[in-house]
């Protein structure tokens, strides 16, 4: 049994979609849940405190860094201290290379990658500074280790993000700080409903379990590396697709 009494979770992107299931699934477990996003949902604070959690929402753009700051500051103000990180903010802006602009491809590395790096500088300072042994688990993509076409600005930030989170798990280990990373692959969430019946059923012939992942799948992996089951799983990268990339 997962037990995360006791625990406060910071969740970005955790209004909606996985990073929603990601902060109800550790409530479930006992956690309190600081939520960063760009726009509230009322509803899912609602239902977190009715699991006789603490919840609160703060609006924020990860990929500002002293935004950012401000923001783990209010936090760690309101909650008092931080045991979990996830990092579940991202954007998409598919195009292929020759059709994308400079803004295209640097507005999705702000968010999905320097937005990473913003919220874990101030983070893990603070962990580190009140000797927490924490856990940050850090959400990549499929697209991160296989590439895919139309998104080499997003594949390339899930990749960078593969490459920081190793290298961070090897910085903070002795410190007794986890840092984890997770690859989706093809999750039913609002993101993927509106792409093209053509898209979906080509991504479902490659999936050897013969479904799309929900985004469950998602947080009860976030939930296991999150408690102490999984103090001894650092540095590594946990594929969740179905053996989509088998």
């Amino acid at each position: 049994m997962i037990d995360l009494n006791g625990k406060v979770a910071l969740v970005t992107g955790g209004a909606r979609g996985i990073g929603k299931a990601i902060c109800l699934n550790l409530a479930k477990n006992g956690a309190d849940i600081a939520i960063i996003g760009g726009t509230d949902n009322q509803e899912l604070t609602k239902e977190i405190v009715a699991l006789k959690r603490k919840c609160a929402f703060y609006k924020c753009d990860v990929s500002d860094f002293e935004a950012s700051k401000a923001v783990v500051d209010t936090i760690l103000k309101d909650f008092s201290k931080i045991d979990i990180l996830v990092n579940n903010a991202g954007i998409t802006c598919d195009k292929l290379l020759i059709q994308m602009t400079e803004n295209d491809f640097d507005k999705v590395i702000s968010v999905n990658l320097k937005g990473v790096f913003n919220i874990c500088s101030h983070v893990t300072k603070w962990i580190i500074r009140n000797k927490i042994k924490g856990k940050i688990i850090n959400i990549s993509s499929v697209a991160g280790l296989d590439g895919n076409i139309g998104q080499t600005n997003y594949a390339a930030a899930k990749a960078g993000l593969i490459g920081f989170s190793k290298s961070l798990a090897k910085e903070v280990a002795p410190r007794g700080i986890c840092v984890n990373t997770i690859a989706p692959g093809f999750i039913e969430t609002d993101m993927t409903k509106v792409l093209a019946e053509e898209i979906k059923t080509k991504s479902l012939e490659k999936i050897p379990l013969k479904r799309f992942g929900q985004v469950e799948d998602i947080a009860n992996a976030v939930a296991f590396l999150s408690s102490s089951a999984a103090d001894y799983i650092t540095a590594q990268v946990l594929r969740i697709d179905g053996g989509m990339t088998l």
